[in-house]
């Protein structure tokens, strides 16, 4: 019986305890901001950022919706130093097979998507999420804020995918100078009144 695509390579099975063990900055990730544009079901993107544990639960999934695109727009709770990321989804043509990934670009959208990204890595079918992906850690060592963007697929019309990990390390972010910027970007209209006004009145008396 054949496995398909997913068992063609080699993959090293003992270390799993310890590739959970590393798997595990969906927990520094600010799901309540997290973004997915084109999801089917609306909030699905979140539940691939799990466990490595639960890599394997197929009933938590994202799917396209109108194309075979996808967008994660993911927050973090404070800076990240990426080193991996492996990706699940199902051995056809749903796989997605190309990455590309975006440092520090929040709220991307698909009219942003032309800028060229940090990295790209051509992605193989895996539905185990057993082969890791490996950003270059000198662009990806200050990471607040990550966007992937899944820009086509194996010949489906949609995407699917089942488990998205990431591994690297996480330190407290540094959250200064955003209460004076709120103040600055509303401007006291009183500050700004044109008294010139008043003497193009008495010109014209």
């Amino acid at each position: 019986m054949s496995h398909g695509h997913c068992h063609d390579h080699d993959h090293d099975h003992s270390n799993s305890e310890d590739i959970g063990i590393n798997y595990n900055l969906y927990e520094k990730i600010d799901k309540e901001n997290l973004q997915c544009l084109n999801e089917t079901v609306d909030g699905s993107g979140k539940t691939v950022f799990k466990s490595w544990e639960r890599r394997l639960d197929l009933t938590e999934f994202v799917e396209s919706d109108a194309d075979e695109e996808l967008l994660f727009n993911i927050p973090f709770t404070g800076n990240v130093k990426l080193k991996g990321i492996r990706i699940a989804s199902e051995d056809n043509e749903s796989h997605p097979d190309k990455l590309r990934l975006y440092k520090n670009k929040p709220n991307m959208t698909f009219d942003d998507v032309s800028m060229e990204p940090d990295q790209v890595f051509d992605l193989q079918k895996d539905c185990e999420g057993l082969l890791e992906y490996n950003p270059k850690i000198v662009t990806f060592s200050s990471v607040s804020h990550l966007t992937m963007h899944f820009p086509s697929n194996y010949g489906a019309e949609n995407t699917k995918i089942y488990y998205i990990g990431l591994k690297g390390e996480w330190s407290p972010g540094h959250k200064h100078g955003v209460t004076i910027c709120t103040y600055e970007a509303r401007p006291n209209l009183d500050d700004h009144k044109l008294k010139h006004l008043d003497s193009i009145t008495k010109s014209i008396d």
